[in-house]
């Protein structure tokens, strides 16, 4: 057997720049284990945990025309591949409500607390490697002029900083109030939203990646005055950031069981909704530890609905042309299982994959399946394969 026959194209890896069909022997499948790279008897995979959605970079793919030398002999294209980062973009809510104790349910060690504590253990999570996130306090001290401006939530306390980093927790110590009166009053959510919108897209122009803002609030807007203390106002303004590609998730610190205590979270599911997110998440307050473990769960759970499951694909070099009938997508877990994913426009076969567009496709999407099993696996690998040959049948 030829090695042109059996070399079945290039597998990109999305964590190395580069690389070619390797000579194997007879019965070789050519995939490699996790972080394989390349030579005798490899392929290539890469390792997706919760780093960041795929996006592959460069310009040049397998297959088409101009991929099958004269003579039949496959010629292997490759295409550098990156993984697109992730950015966390917290808003972070330290109004007096959150702890002061000027009321029973303002109690400090049942909200600010337990919430602070899981807080440092996500930003120190070794987990959370491959993510960055920023944090910025609301409101601040000053006066309403500079609490209720946009102006003042457009630099963060912590900038972005990829994780796990101790910063953050150096920060939530030091915005910890210390006796009542270092309480401040008032929640200005929309004007703390609208900062953080000014400094996603300064960020963005020189970081492009994925942005999601994550809203930590235990309260409705309040302290500004006419249509700023709305829920329906801060719903508009996370629309406007969806319509421009950044989802807003909402964690709602719900007030102690105790008599008289307000509910004050339960409307800001229609934050959430405007923002792209389906559901604030809402931890009950009145035990530290299970508080805690509450806050830590949907931080986790945000920190995978993070992850984007669509894979842009690159453009052919030298006039080539992409065949979209001979990719393959492989995905091999934390243990070393290795499966291949089938192609399924409609996404309703178990362990699949699909183009954006079957006629003109522009990237590879992960169907909602595959893409929580990628997700849940921390180890997981992904491989793209562009094959010398048909693989899949895509009707015109």
């Amino acid at each position: 057997m030829s090695f042109a026959t059996k070399c079945l194209g290039s597998i990109l890896m999305l964590s190395s720049s580069s690389l070619a069909c390797g000579s194997k022997q007879d019965g070789e499948s050519g995939i490699g284990g996790v972080g394989s790279s390349s030579g005798a008897g490899t392929g290539a995979t890469a390792t997706m945990g919760i780093a960041g959605s795929f996006s592959l970079a460069g310009s040049a793919v397998a297959g088409g025309t101009g991929a099958v030398e004269p003579g039949g002999a496959c010629q292997a294209v490759t295409a550098g591949a990156m993984v697109q980062p992730v950015f966390l973009v917290f808003a972070f809510d330290v109004s007096g409500s959150m702890g002061k104790g000027d009321a029973e349910w303002h109690d400090q060690s049942l909200k600010w607390d337990p919430i602070v504590a899981a807080t440092k253990s996500f930003f120190s999570d070794a987990t959370s490697q491959g993510l960055s996130a920023s944090l910025k306090f609301f409101p601040v001290a000053g006066g309403d002029d500079l609490s209720c401006s946009a102006v003042t939530y457009a630099t963060p306390d912590v900038p972005m900083t990829p994780l796990p980093s101790a910063a953050f927790a150096a920060a939530l110590d030091a915005n910890t109030p210390q006796t009542e009166d270092d309480w401040i009053g008032g929640t200005p959510t929309a004007f703390a939203i609208r900062g953080t919108q000014e400094y996603i897209a300064a960020q963005r122009a020189a970081a492009p990646g994925r942005y999601v803002t994550v809203l930590v609030t235990d309260g409705y807007p309040q302290g500004c005055g006419g249509d700023a203390d709305e829920i329906a106002t801060v719903a508009e303004d996370v629309a406007s950031a969806l319509s421009n590609g950044v989802e807003t998730y909402v964690i709602g610190v719900a007030n102690p069981p105790v008599n008289d205590a307000p509910d004050v979270v339960t409307n800001l599911q229609q934050i959430a909704v405007a923002g792209g997110t389906e559901r604030a998440f809402l931890i009950d307050t009145g035990s530290p530890t299970a508080t805690s473990a509450a806050f830590l769960d949907a931080i986790d759970e945000i920190r995978g609905a993070a992850i984007s499951c669509s894979i842009e694909i690159p453009q052919a070099p030298d006039g080539r042309a992409f065949d979209k009938q001979r990719v393959r997508v492989t995905y091999t877990t934390g243990a070393a299982s290795q499966s291949e994913l089938v192609y399924d426009a409609g996404c309703s076969q178990p362990n699949s994959w699909r183009y954006d567009d079957p006629l003109a496709p522009r990237q590879l999407i992960l169907c909602d399946a595959s893409c929580e099993t990628v997700r849940g696996d921390i180890a997981a690998s992904l491989g793209i394969e562009f094959a010398c040959e048909q693989v899949i049948d895509i009707p015109e």
